[in-house]
């Protein structure tokens, strides 16, 4: 099994408008797949997962979906912390984070 497995999240809108569906259905679906990966990679022993989700050109979509994709991330983070945090994963953001929501890492527990 390799120790670094890298995967680039792509086409979670084409998917969703080939299925007559919303784009924002698409992306929470893909958000969805990520947790799967995640959760393969602790059982396999993977150690480390990059993963590709938002590039530069992303910026150009329209102001609506950049805005639902900037909260799915941060809802996603804040839902995932305790359980990230009990099973040891360690969460690093590469690239330019500047116009990224800023999420706080502390919990409440």
């Amino acid at each position: 099994m390799p120790n670094h497995v890298a995967v680039i999240m792509d086409g979670n809108g084409r998917w969703a408008r080939q299925r007559g569906l919303p784009t924002s259905l698409g992306h929470q679906q893909g958000v969805q797949s990520l947790r799967e990966m995640v959760g393969l990679c602790c059982k396999w022993g993977i150690k480390v997962l990059t993963v590709f989700a938002f590039s530069q050109e992303n910026w150009i979509r329209p102001k609506m979906e950049v805005d639902f994709l900037m909260s799915l991330l941060e809802r996603v983070i804040k839902s995932e912390l305790e359980n990230f945090m009990r099973d040891g994963i360690r969460l690093s953001m590469i690239g330019d984070s500047s116009k990224a929501p800023q999420v706080s890492t502390e919990t409440d527990g």
